[in-house]
């Protein structure tokens, strides 16, 4: 089943990765070649081992992301231990920084990474689906930060239709 919130901010992709559809829940790393596509789609490193090497730290920092979402910071310092980011210069330029550590943790380091950043430049645009079901996250891009939902057609409209008749019901 395709995922239903794509296109996001990398540490709130990653979290994105579990979903639930009709009360049943799917994680994209379950399914074969999600988690080496998942990757892929990200342009991150796959560890020499290939991208089950880093399955395990992945899964630590989706946790570990989640958490922090909800406000738990301590599993994601965690996953930030794994590793840094060190600049270099190149013929008298500054040029992109490496990632140092241990490669089958780059991958999530990266993503954790990614949180740290999404918090300190809009804190406030990272956003839960304001669907109590839902466990899904977004960064909010609308020009009047009123976006509510993961997705209007999906998770809005059940919303509203239950509103809807839950109203008509007592009248």
């Amino acid at each position: 089943m395709p995922r239903p919130l794509t296109g996001e901010p990398l540490a709130l992709d990653l979290v994105d990765t579990i979903w639930i559809d009709q009360d049943r829940r799917f994680d994209e790393f379950d399914e074969p070649d999600g988690l080496a596509g998942w990757l892929a789609e990200h342009a991150l490193p796959v560890p020499p081992g290939g991208p089950e090497a880093a399955r395990a730290h992945l899964l630590t920092a989706r946790d570990a992301v989640r958490a922090a979402l909800e406000g738990d910071e301590r599993p994601l310092n965690a996953v930030l231990a794994h590793g840094s980011r060190r600049p270099l210069l190149r013929d008298g330029e500054p040029a992109s920084e490496v990632v140092t550590g241990d490669p089958e943790w780059t991958p999530a380091w990266i993503a954790a990474a990614d949180l740290v950043r999404l918090l300190g430049e809009r804190r406030e645009r990272v956003r839960k689906c304001a669907n109590p079901d839902c466990v899904l996250w977004f960064y909010d891009l609308t020009k009047n930060g009123s976006r509510r939902w993961c997705s209007m057609a999906v998770c809005g409209n059940r919303t509203k239709t239950a509103r809807f008749q839950q109203a008509h019901r007592h009248a």
